[in-house]
């Protein structure tokens, strides 16, 4: 990201929408912007955030070069007086957001931009680009890590990425969610995350007998000996040759310290099962026996219903690319426009026949409900930004759509945290952003604080996302004013 200018990687019509605003309205007229989604991917009971670093950096990068400019010229749809303006352009705005890692649901804003309304046009498509695709390999990757049930999941999805940004920041991703490691070296530099792998079929192959090309690699790698044995035949040959090489590193005197086979093809059950009968005869009770082969959560959960005695698993394209649910489906919104005279936000609201379509007018902020006795979420609060409550007082919520659900907490039952935190300031930077392996166990702190039955990976409980009465009442008084006849 920072040795690329990403400036015009952008839609055409947030440009186009700039000089309209150049030239119709004022350039520096202070809006905001909410980024948020409408349902959960894969019908998952939540999400995870990720991608805020990339989108700081992209923020913190953004500039117009002149071959940028001469392009845009070239188009024959910007003036010379626009294209001025982009010359020194630079973002000088406010940015919130919820941190990487953290739990999320839908409606709630995830970034909140404010900031002159042409700088919060331009930056809509990458920040969506950046938070869609992250959060929804975040996700995904969630799923597959509760499936394994505290198995270790590794990412081997590079190879089947759509490019190499995907490859890249969609294995950062899944680290975050919970990978042990990932098999993208450039990732591991990058992020200083745990890289891992064996070797390829074509590695036995390349040597006269699968034996040799076992002793060579347990020869290389004593302390990380992974041996893929499925290459002819798992149970009569793989299996084995690891064996007899296991036995001579033991009396050689060599540390099994981390050591096993992989499997990669065939009947992942049964042979797991065959597999652990056969090592454990033989003394090496604790050998890893890992798995891959277009892997997700829902082939783990059927492999360890099945019994197989499997306990660390390669997960690669259907992780790398969410493939049964590819895209997350965030949107950014415009919420309020500043008043020239009062200085005050003018809530703005967006209309749909779909309610769900229907946004949240204002400058808002989140509160996270927490059961103060078991620490789990109860549910999140959407309010106005300033509003202010007491965990000493009770605290009503209900359901926006059908306001007849209520829950009443009593005081001192519940506690709250507000979620987003201020990441820029008049333009500048004033957030540090965690290292990846910081994030991922502030992520699993976060998942910590579902109940199961959220966490389930088929009809999951619904986490309520509602609105303060204040907000509830500006909305529907928003609403009230569209009445047409």
């Amino acid at each position: 990201m920072s040795k690329r200018n990403l400036t015009l990687l952008t839609d055409l019509y947030e440009l186009t929408m700039m000089q309209g605003y150049f030239h119709e309205k004022d350039a520096n007229e202070l809006v905001i912007f909410d980024a948020f989604y409408r349902s959960n991917p894969d019908g998952n009971g939540f999400a995870i955030m990720a991608g805020l670093e990339q989108v700081i950096e992209y923020i913190e990068n953004l500039h117009f070069e002149p071959e940028d400019l001469e392009y845009l010229k070239s188009t024959g749809l910007f003036g010379d007086d626009f294209l001025e303006y982009l010359s020194g352009f630079r973002f000088t705005g406010d940015i919130y957001a919820i941190p990487e890692g953290s739990v999320i649901f839908p409606r709630e804003p995830l970034v909140k931009v404010i900031a002159p309304i042409m700088q919060a046009q331009l930056i809509e498509t990458a920040l969506l680009n950046i938070i869609n695709h992250q959060s929804l390999i975040a996700t995904k990757t969630s799923r597959i890590v509760h499936a394994a049930h505290g198995d270790g999941v590794m990412e081997f999805g590079l190879r089947r990425a759509q490019g190499p940004d995907a490859g890249i920041y969609g294995a950062r991703a899944a680290m975050i969610a919970g990978c042990i490691g990932t098999s993208n070296v450039l990732c591991g530099q990058m992020f200083d995350v745990p890289v891992k792998g064996t070797h390829a079929h074509s590695w036995i192959m390349s040597f006269p007998d699968e034996l040799t090309a076992f002793r060579a690699y347990a020869r290389l790698y004593p302390t990380a000996c992974i041996l893929l044995v499925d290459t002819y035949d798992t149970l009569k040959s793989g299996i084995p040759h690891a064996i007899q090489v296991f036995k001579e590193m033991r009396e050689a005197g060599i540390p099994l310290s981390f050591y096993g086979i992989r499997m990669d093809s065939g009947d992942l059950a049964y042979l797991s099962k065959e597999a652990k009968k056969m090592l454990d005869a033989e003394g090496f009770t604790d050998a890893v026996i890992s798995a891959s082969n277009d892997l997700d959560e829902h082939l783990i959960t059927s492999l360890k219903n099945q019994g197989a005695t499997i306990n660390s698993w390669g997960v690669g394209t259907n992780l790398i690319t969410s493939k049964d649910c590819p895209s997350f489906g965030g949107v950014y919104k415009l919420a309020a426009v500043m008043d020239r005279e009062t200085k005050k936000f003018i809530p703005k609201i967006k209309l749909s026949e779909n309610s769900e379509k229907i946004t949240n007018p204002g400058d808002k902020t989140i509160y996270r409900v927490y059961s103060r006795e078991s620490r789990k979420i109860i549910a999140d609060l959407i309010c106005l930004t300033g509003e202010a409550f007491d965990e000493n007082h009770s605290m009503l919520l209900f359901d926006p759509l059908e306001t007849w659900k209520k829950t009443l907490l009593a005081p001192g039952t519940y506690t709250l945290r507000e979620l987003p935190v201020q990441v820029f300031k008049n333009g500048r930077c004033i957030y540090h952003s965690p290292k990846v392996m910081d994030i991922q166990k502030y992520c699993k702190a976060e998942l910590d604080t579902l109940w199961d039955e959220t966490k389930r990976l088929v009809n999951p409980h619904e986490v309520h996302v509602d609105l303060s009465h204040e907000l509830w009442h500006m909305k529907a008084q928003l609403l009230d004013s569209y009445h047409f006849e």
